[in-house]
């Protein structure tokens, strides 16, 4: 198979766990997802991935919940560590070798992120999943994806949604909103498109990382995108 690209990092948001419920985790799409990420393994392409916590903690306003800010963000660190581990057993299950790897320390279940180790272990072709952000509050996960990625020279940054790309409008609040292809940072940045969060996004701009937003739940999209197939929606 013709690759497009070599080593990617995959970002899934916390929420696409949920599948048919409403919190929590859905087995049905970590077997799904398992599943389309062995294809893109077994294709020779090596594959991280950063995962968000929305579906156990979302952080919410700090005057409802009377917890802080920076402590509701640790509390969701500590939610994408678990999706981390559920996503881990998943892929397991499917026979594929993998390591967690947590910006916080917490020996017993994951090793502590250190750049190098994590590039070796993709050079001997396990997946490694990055857990717990940046490590720091008041950075998304969004960032930590972004951040991952330069950090291990990945060639592209695949945002798995369920949308199949970036639309002039919310799609699913406006049926004439239209989808680009390809877009420029640039452009994203005038015409105020959410692709990620300022802080994620400027940092991919800055290294010339591109970043394609396709929809994850279509069974394989992500082999398609990964061989260069027109899925989703290219921002360079």
């Amino acid at each position: 198979m013709q690759k497009e690209y070599k080593r990617i990092l995959l970002k899934l948001s916390g929420e696409s766990l949920i599948g048919s419920g409403n919190f929590g985790l859905d087995p049905a799409v970590l077997k799904q997802y398992a599943l389309e990420i062995k294809k893109v393994h077994d294709a020779g392409v090596e594959v991280a991935i950063v995962i968000g916590g929305g579906n156990i903690y979302r952080g919410m306003n700090e005057s409802e919940t009377g917890i802080e800010r920076a402590h509701g963000d640790y509390m969701g660190m500590l939610a994408t560590v678990i999706n981390g581990m559920a996503l881990q057993a998943a892929l397991e299950k499917e026979g594929l070798y993998t390591r967690l790897l947590s910006a916080i320390k917490m020996e017993q279940i994951a090793e502590p992120y250190i750049r190098r180790r994590a590039i070796r272990h993709l050079e001997k072709k396990r997946i490694v999943i990055f857990g717990a952000g940046t490590g720091n509050p008041y950075f998304t996960t969004d960032t930590a994806g972004s951040l991952r990625a330069v950090e291990i020279k990945a060639d592209v940054i695949l945002k798995g949604t369920r949308v199949d790309g970036i639309y002039t409008a919310d799609p699913e609040k406006n049926p004439a909103a239209t989808k680009y292809e390809t877009i420029s940072f640039k452009e994203c940045i005038e015409k105020d498109l959410k692709v990620m969060d300022m802080t994620a996004f400027t940092l991919c701009m800055e290294n010339k990382l591109p970043i394609i937003v396709f929809d994850m739940n279509k069974p394989g999209n992500l082999l398609q995108v990964v061989k260069g197939e027109k899925v989703g929606t290219l921002v360079i």
